[in-house]
């Protein structure tokens, strides 16, 4: 109990996850619906699947572009939050950007529309996720305080304004953009009024090295990841599970999901409080998942959450009754913790953990982008060819193929270990 004390007594714990906290409310505010807001022909742009799927996939490909950036320039600021102001900045102007911008080309000139919104949400947002949780996971361990209790905070600020946004959706979908940016904004004074420059805090016996400029990485380095075969092993199977969960869950579930009900806001509203009880769900798993991880150790973690991602989009293909689908969406706040946190701690126990922002964008969130870029499409236009429950089929099966994949290719927690060593509570006990 005296470290959980001492975690929410660290002044970088506490600014971090406000930081977490005001990012995810921005994001999730117009994010949560955003799906629904190209797709619906009531309240929203009315486009089809196939345009749908065009759209990610060109907002991948800019997201993809800049993660490779965004990690190797935190690598080298180390605990500077330079790059983090300038993106916070760019949340600002979600709300004036899609009301005035936006929607008109997306509306008279499509790809003209999809390409300036894939440089402006891609800056701001769908790449400056990967950013924030990487600088939040660098503070973790210099300033000793658990990654997964600041990251649960971002789940709890998505929660907070998922509740809201159903409702405000069926009012008037631009109040979710302009709310995005009180909060962006909120988020910009934090980040510049905050303070990180104290000393860094290391418990007693954990093994840790403090990062320091002395262990900045060169550019050099930062390339020769590209030569380590397990880098390459860990992005097939990230591309194989994440993306095709990804693309399910952002690009076909809420359509899906407010499909099910008797009128379109119905569902829109049902989704938003649907989307919040998960997200609160999510948040808390975000704490207890670093637990379970020691328990079980971090290979067995993801492939757990492999696991559970499968069960969740198979039940979607066979069923459709709306409780039913709800109570499923639920395995949403317990997979993506299960995935998340330790595909990070994989990277910072099997890598050099001074590239810890280049792995988690290369390996984690580049390599998912690489996928979406690919498969956004295609996707789509099997959807509007076969439907929902035949692509669910498909996207299930890829799934289920990338965790035995997953059995095979990753490293178990004892294998490579040229980071931070991992030991489990059964481990550790048996040492002491």
């Amino acid at each position: 109990m005296a470290g959980i004390t001492t975690t929410y007594k660290n002044p970088i714990y506490l600014q971090s996850s406000f930081s977490m906290l005001l990012f995810f409310a921005s994001w999730g505010i117009w994010w949560s619906f955003f799906q629904i807001w190209l797709t619906s022909e009531s309240a929203g742009l009315g486009l089809t699947g196939a345009q749908v799927g065009t759209l990610y996939s060109v907002n991948s490909l800019a997201t993809l572009i800049l993660m490779f950036a965004y990690g190797a320039i935190q690598d080298r600021l180390g605990d500077r939050k330079h790059l983090a102001t300038i993106l916070a900045s760019v949340t600002v102007l979600i709300g004036p950007f899609c009301t005035w911008v936006y929607q008109p080309l997306l509306q008279s000139q499509f790809m003209a529309g999809v390409l300036i919104g894939a440089i402006v949400l891609s800056t701001g947002f769908l790449a400056g996720v990967g950013l924030f949780e990487a600088l939040t996971e660098r503070y973790s361990r210099r300033f000793n305080f658990e990654y997964g209790q600041a990251r649960m905070w971002g789940s709890f600020g998505y929660a907070l304004v998922a509740l809201a946004a159903g409702f405000l959706f069926t009012i008037n979908p631009m109040l979710n953009f302009w709310i995005g940016s009180v909060l962006g904004l909120a988020h910009l004074l934090l980040l510049v009024l905050g303070r990180t420059n104290r000393q860094p805090v290391i418990a007693a016996g954990s093994g840790r090295k403090i990062l320091s400029p002395a262990t900045t990485p060169t550019i050099r380095e930062m390339f020769r990841l590209f030569r380590l075969p397990s880098l390459w092993l860990i992005i097939l199977f990230v591309m194989l599970s994440w993306t095709f969960y990804t693309v399910f869950d952002q690009q076909m579930f809420p359509e899906f999901y407010t499909g099910l009900f008797e009128s379109p806001e119905t569902g829109q509203r049902v989704y938003g409080i649907l989307n919040s009880v998960q997200v609160f769900v999510e948040a808390a798993m975000l704490g207890i998942i670093p637990l379970v991880m020691r328990r079980i150790g971090i290979r067995s973690a993801l492939l757990l959450g492999v696991a559970i991602m499968f069960v969740r989009i198979i039940s979607c293909a066979l069923v459709d009754d709306p409780v039913l689908v709800s109570a499923i969406k639920m395995l949403h706040a317990i997979e993506t913790p299960l995935f998340i946190l330790p595909i990070f701690r994989y990277f910072t126990l099997h890598f050099n953990p001074a590239l810890s922002a280049t792995l988690y964008m290369v390996g984690f969130q580049v390599s998912a982008q690489i996928g979406n870029v690919i498969l956004s499409t295609p996707l789509g236009a099997l959807h509007d060819r076969m439907g929902y429950q035949q692509t669910f089929i498909v996207i299930s099966l890829v799934v289920l193929l990338a965790g035995i994949y997953g059995f095979f290719a990753l490293k178990k927690d004892d294998q490579q270990v040229d980071g931070d060593p991992f030991m489990r509570h059964a481990k550790a006990a048996m040492n002491s």
